[in-house]
């Protein structure tokens, strides 16, 4: 499982013009499912997530997670992280996981993920979407769960 992580001020997902998910500060998550991914990596990123030290306070280090400050999560599928592009000049994604079993994946992250964050909104999995937001730093992040 491969996630982007973002820490942002605000983030939205819109689809066809319409928003289906939006929060104010806390983290943007990619989240990408890749063919061997299980429900153990879900819970994993989920506490890699919401525990990742990435949050600064009065001394500008990172010491607060998003549980500590708060935040408010929005996660978007991105089966595109696993993008082959050794080969030739169009992206290969036999390593992302089929869609019906990553959607399962997905909406799992995003259970547990609800049952730990205030607030967690979501994309519609296998959609086209525009995103929309302020990346505050800019903080970004790749984390692999393999």
């Amino acid at each position: 499982m491969r996630a982007v992580i973002q820490r942002v001020r605000n983030a939205s997902v819109e689809i066809k013009g319409n928003t289906v998910g939006k929060i104010g500060q806390g983290l943007l998550v990619f989240l990408g499912i890749g063919r061997e991914d299980t429900i153990q990596d879900i819970q994993w990123m989920v506490e890699k997530v919401i525990n990742l030290r990435i949050f600064e306070k009065e001394n500008g280090k990172f010491n607060h997670s998003l549980l500590d400050v708060d935040g408010e999560l929005l996660v978007v599928s991105q089966f595109t992280l696993y993008g082959d592009c050794s080969k030739g000049r169009r992206p290969s994604f036999t390593d992302a996981m089929e869609a019906n079993e990553a959607k399962k994946l997905f909406d799992l992250f995003v259970e547990k993920a609800k049952a730990r964050i205030g607030k967690v909104e979501s994309g519609l999995f296998q959609s086209f979407m525009d995103v929309s937001l302020i990346n505050e730093g800019p903080v970004t992040l790749i984390i692999d769960s393999k």
